[in-house]
This record gives C-alpha cells, structure tokens and sequence, in this order.
C-alpha cells in the first residue's frame, strides 16, 4: 500500500508523463532518492524515473511533452525534460562499473527495473514506483522498506562487489550518514576499511561533490568520524585523521580531532564556513616543534592555511571557496587574542582583514569554544561579545567595513606630478595605516603625509598641501 503523501503522483504532469510511457508501451517508474524521501516526509528537489525505452526513443517521446530537453546526460541514458516549472530526469534502465584502473563508469543499457535497481548504492535508494494508469505500485527486491525503517545502510547486492563497481559509494556511505542520521551496516564499514584504496580511482571532482554533501549534513560529525575510522578520510583528506595524533593544548581532555568535530558540528550548514571548522587546526600537527604559545599559533595558522589550501585545490574546488576557507583558517585565531582589551585602531584592522567573511570569523570564533568549563566558556563568549559591541560602535561613528583613505592613488599622482609606480603604492599604504590606526581623518591631512614622505624619499617639493 502506498502511503498517502505520495497522492501526488496521481495527479498533474507526474500523471501525464506516466500515461504518455504507458500507452507508448513502455515501463517508468519513480526511483531512487525521489522514493526514499517521499517515504520519509523529507522534501525532494528533483524527480528521476527509469524506463525500458532507450535514449533516441526517450527524445521523441518528450519532445511534444516537454517545454523544453535537456541532453548533456544523453550519453549516459539520461534525458532531463522541463515541464510546467517542474524538471524530470529520465533514465535508461542501466548497469554501471568501474574497470579496475579507470576514473569514469562504463555505461550498459539494461532491460529491467530489478536489474537497475540491483545497481545502485544502497537499499533504501533501491526502492521504485512502478507508474502507470492505475495506483502507484512499490517495487523493493531488497527490503529497503525495512532498512529504511530501521535507518540502516546497506548494499543491494554485497558491499566488496557495489564498492568495487564504484568506489565512490564508499564516501555515500557516510555521506547518507550524515545526511539521515542513519548508521551504516557492519559488513559495509568493514568493506571500506579493506577496499580503501580503491578509492583511488575515482576522480576527485566526484569526492569533492559526496564530501561536500557530508559536511553539510546533519550528523556531518558522527558520519566524518567514522570515516577516519574505517581509513578512507586518509585517502583524500589526510591532514584531518592526522589530528587525532594531536593533542589540543587549550583543551588537553581531547585530541585536535574531536575538538574540530565538534566546532564543525556547532556550525551553520555553510559550506566554507564547515570546511574552514574542519581544518582550522590541521597546522597544528606541524607545528609542535615550536615552544611557546606565540611562536604555535602564528605557525599553525599560517601553515594551517597553506595546507588547507593545498588540498581542497586538489579536491578540485572553486577558487573562490578555497580562498575563503584558506583565510578563515588563517584568521581563526585573531579574536581569541582581545584578551585585554583592543584599541580601536585593532578593531579596525580586525575588521579589514576579515572584510566580507567577518560574520562566518565571527561565529568559528564563538564556535571553537568547546571546553568542558563552564566557567571559562562563559568569560571567552564574553570577550566575544565585547568584541562584537565595540565593531558595531565603530561602525556607528564611521565607515569601517571599506576602510580607505580620504585620496587615492590618482590624487597621489596629481600632486606629486608622478605616474605610476613603486611611489604611489608605498604613499597609499602608509596612508590607509593611518587610517587604521587613527581613524577618519581631513583631505588637507593626507596630502600633507604624502608631502613628507615624497622629501624623505628625495622628491622635489610638491607644493602646498591642497585644501
């Protein structure tokens, strides 16, 4: 009996594409995470149905149904059709695997749904709904109903064949976790611990893809611990096992590891901000050898930041994103040092350095606070907060999130009768330090700080300071 919720399907263009198949004497059927989510209460962002008919024949079915195709996946069976707003994604019934040296899955063309099902990762994405004229109809050849209600991952078929089809499932495996809240079988742990290296293969766009759906999931600290348990973290994030090693010296109840897990897991479900959670601390391995609280964290952050970046470009991810997570490793310590107060022209400078990623520095700032005392949580979010209130006073009385000096480098130019050149640039750093530690200040002023520094360096006099 199908539940309820899945009333919808009876109805609108889900309808009409079914009928369309079925008098066309074809197969379709709701498969995969579209079934599971549907079961589940969870909101589904797209649709993909399985059929017998092959690619060519799928093109000339929706081409008078749909408003418009979509065929980059053609070559893989796979024709997304837009209808009415809503996008289909319609699938060849297929068989994939991996030969043993190769990065891309080689595609087959299959002629059942228990054979389609039979290839994907796990159970509860194994499920279809067979559509047609009548009532929607459950098709679960390997009990994913149950493992669904027992939130249990399990392959299909054995977890050394399915991971070593694709070895990408590996990572799903706790990418689900994370995602679910469900715990994976102990057969499929094991297989991962054996098979790690397997992974090896997979092209790291594809890891990058999973890993960054598993850090973004609800229980992204749980899944990501047992992950580096079983091995396979070491495959392409060896910085973060590498932790465990590690004791954290502020907090010496715990290792490095699970104080970043639990700053991850005390973060919003942003992207750069979980990733930089993750990584803020992995210079810290390299970097015992320095004595001293100063000498450490002027270190790890630096050669944290370095490594983080290092490795989330090998896991191929956007500039922009690795620049982000790279700088809030980077900067991750900076609030932790108003312990005795800031001066105003250290807000500013704060501020500055942080620029649009102030509010995520902010929040890891809070967030790495995971010490068992009450007592000294409590002092450090204090401190926190004082920060925040002096900011946002600054902010009141001027203009501090694009701090820059009253002229510019064109200003610069003019009066000095100079083009540019090494000159300009030195004048106007020393003029936006004088902004940073002075506050706002007059045009008249800073023509007469470019004035002094054109004598000392020689220059002929420029002249009166312009009003």
């Amino acid at each position: 009996m199908i539940p309820e919720r899945l009333a919808w399907l009876d109805s609108g263009p889900t309808r009409a594409l079914a009928e369309l198949f079925t008098r066309s004497g074809h197969e379709i059927y709701l498969v995969g995470g579209s079934v599971r989510d549907a079961l589940l209460d969870r909101p589904a962002d797209d649709m993909d149905f399985a059929t017998d008919a092959r690619p060519d024949r799928l093109k000339a079915l929706l081409s008078d149904w749909a408003d418009h195709l979509y065929l980059m996946g053609e070559r893989f069976g796979t024709v997304g059709a837009l209808r009415q707003g809503t996008r289909y994604e319609i699938t060849t019934f297929r068989a994939e695997a991996y030969a043993s040296d190769s990065r891309q899955p080689v595609v087959t063309f299959g002629n059942s749904i228990a054979a389609d099902l039979e290839r994907r990762d796990f159970t509860v994405n194994a499920m279809a709904l067979k559509l047609g004229e009548g009532a929607p109809t459950l098709v679960d050849p390997f009990r994913g109903l149950g493992d669904l209600a027992a939130k249990t991952l399990r392959t299909p078929i054995g977890p050394s064949v399915s991971f070593s089809d694709d070895p990408l499932r590996m990572v799903r495996l706790f990418r689900f976790m994370s995602e679910l809240g469900f715990d994976p079988n102990p057969e499929e742990v094991e297989a991962v611990a054996d098979m790690k290296e397997r992974l090896d293969i997979v092209s790291a766009e594809r890891i990058r893809d999973e890993f960054s759906k598993l850090v973004l999931g609800e229980w992204a600290s749980p899944a990501l611990s047992l992950m580096i348990e079983s091995g396979l973290a070491a495959r392409f994030i060896p910085e973060v096992p590498a932790l465990a090693m590690t004791e954290d010296p502020d907090h010496r109840h715990k290792d490095v590891l699970a104080h970043s897990l639990a700053v991850m897991a005390k973060t919003d479900h942003d992207l750069v901000l979980r990733l930089a959670a993750l990584f803020h601390d992995v210079g810290k391995p390299d970097t015992r050898r320095f004595d001293g609280p100063k000498v450490t964290f002027h270190h790890h952050e630096v050669v944290g930041a370095a490594m983080t970046r290092k490795r989330l470009r090998q896991l191929r991810y956007p500039k922009a994103t690795v620049d982000q997570v790279a700088e809030l490793v980077f900067l991750h310590m900076r609030a932790h040092t108003f312990k005795m107060g800031w001066t105003d022209s250290a807000v500013r400078r704060y501020v500055r350095d942080a620029g649009e990623l102030l509010p995520k520095l902010n929040q890891l700032a809070r967030c790495d606070v995971t010490t068992r005392s009450d007592r000294r949580a409590r002092r450090i979010q204090r401190r926190l907060d004082e920060l925040e209130e002096r900011i946002e006073h600054l902010r009141a009385q001027e203009e501090i999130d694009s701090l820059r000096p009253p002229i510019d480098g064109h200003d610069v130019m003019a009066y000095l009768g100079i083009g540019p050149g090494p000159m300009v640039g030195s004048v106007l750093r020393a003029l936006l330090a004088k902004r940073i530690d002075d506050g706002p200040y007059e045009r008249s002023e800073a023509f007469s700080v470019v004035r002094e520094l054109a004598l000392a360096e020689g220059l002929d006099d420029p002249g009166p300071v312009p009003s």
